[in-house]
């Protein structure tokens, strides 16, 4: 799947304000400082679509963005804020929360997971209440270009062992560079196929 057209659409922080026809949502979520906003500029091949900032926790809206006039790229706050207070902290996990329970055209989550980093308890916790709730979730590895292509190898390895200590099945996974665009076929083919599926399967 070639993405050839991407428009945002609508900024929110509750999900009853999402748009409300049946176009397949993509959400993008992972910690402060995990490279999101990047990675969605490179899948989408637009250099601003998603606003980048050096200052983690900068995603603090629902953001709706049209994809091939077909599907919707959603691109959520992240669940580790450094700089934002403990009320906008609960706020943030509040409709974030509704979003994934509520949104029924949610067809799946990309969590973020930054390479570089060994598991981190918050990660893990995500990673399980979503396994939990049963919303359907892959893992991406972001930042590749940070390490050698053994070490990198070896990250995911480790991660993957990690959560085998959890889980009976490992989610899918995808290893990725915006800044190499390393990934982003892998990505696109996946929710090209993703979206293949459902369209003769699911109804919203």
């Amino acid at each position: 799947m070639q993405i050839t057209t991407a428009s945002f659409v609508i900024s929110n922080t509750s999900v009853e304000q999402c748009p409300k026809d049946n176009r397949p949502d993509f959400a993008f979520i992972g910690r402060s400082n995990v490279g999101k906003s990047s990675l969605i500029n490179a899948l989408c091949q637009r250099k601003n679509l998603a606003k980048t900032s050096s200052r983690p926790g900068k995603t603090q809206l629902i953001n709706h963005f049209l994809i091939n006039e077909h599907w919707y790229l959603v691109d959520l706050p992240g669940y580790g804020y450094a700089r934002v207070s403990k009320k906008s902290k609960k706020q943030f996990q509040q409709y974030i929360t509704k979003y994934f329970k509520e949104r029924k055209q949610l067809c799946c989550a990309f969590i973020l997971l930054d390479i570089r980093h060994d598991p981190q308890p918050i990660d893990k916790e995500f990673i399980r209440w979503m396994g939990e709730a049963q919303i359907p979730f892959v893992l991406v590895f972001t930042k590749a270009d940070k390490l050698s292509a053994k070490k990198a190898e070896a990250q995911v390895s480790n991660y993957l062992t990690t959560l085998e200590e959890e889980w009976a099945a490992l989610p899918q996974h995808f290893v990725t560079s915006a800044a190499k665009r390393q990934g982003m076929e892998a990505l696109q083919g996946f929710i090209g196929s993703t979206l293949d599926e459902i369209s003769t399967i699911k109804t919203f």
